[in-house]
């Protein structure tokens, strides 16, 4: 069974203070756009640098996800630390991802540029760091979704098969 992990960052929603709306819009929009049955390793942890790096760590060695999504603490906030994260567990960095989060979150609001996602991989495992808010979440993961079933084809990962009444999936002829 395929394997797509969703890691929440906040220290908020992982001392219980308020409902984790991130994750589940991940989740949410994730059921929508495949049509590759897929099990959800899902986690909610503190902003912790070292604790973000061995969860992403364990989400792609040990369990194994073909796909990592995270959301929350990429802003410029000093405890605002995923994508130092994230470069300190991959091997190659994806910048392109993050450009076009950016690109189609300054459409709505001009704090986008002030956004640090990225993108990258772990060995067989491509993780991407997404928004706090459920809306745009599902705006950055149309922008970049239809990149994502090729690129873990590029790395030896599951293969996705989206939905294509919802968004379509790009992987050249041949």
């Amino acid at each position: 069974m395929t394997k797509i992990g969703v890691l929440t960052v906040s220290d908020r929603a992982s001392a219980g203070i308020y409902e984790d709306i991130s994750g589940k819009a991940i989740i949410e929009t994730l059921k929508e756009f495949l049509k590759t049955e897929f099990e959800v390793v899902y986690k909610v942890i503190p902003d912790e640098q070292e604790l973000i790096e061995q969860k992403l760590i364990e989400l792609c060695d040990e369990d194994r996800c073909c796909l990592v999504v995270t959301t929350g603490c990429t802003g410029p906030a000093l405890r605002d630390v995923t994508p130092e994260a994230t470069e300190n567990v991959c091997q190659k960095m994806l910048a392109g991802f993050g450009e076009q989060m950016r690109a189609v979150s300054l459409k709505y609001v001009p704090t986008a540029i002030l956004s640090r996602q990225t993108a990258g991989i772990r060995d067989n495992s491509l993780i991407i760091n997404l928004p706090g808010k459920p809306k745009s979440i599902k705006e950055c993961l149309e922008a970049i979704f239809p990149a994502v079933p090729y690129c873990i084809d590029l790395i030896g990962g599951d293969y996705l098969e989206t939905n294509e009444e919802v968004i379509k999936a790009f992987r050249p002829k041949g």
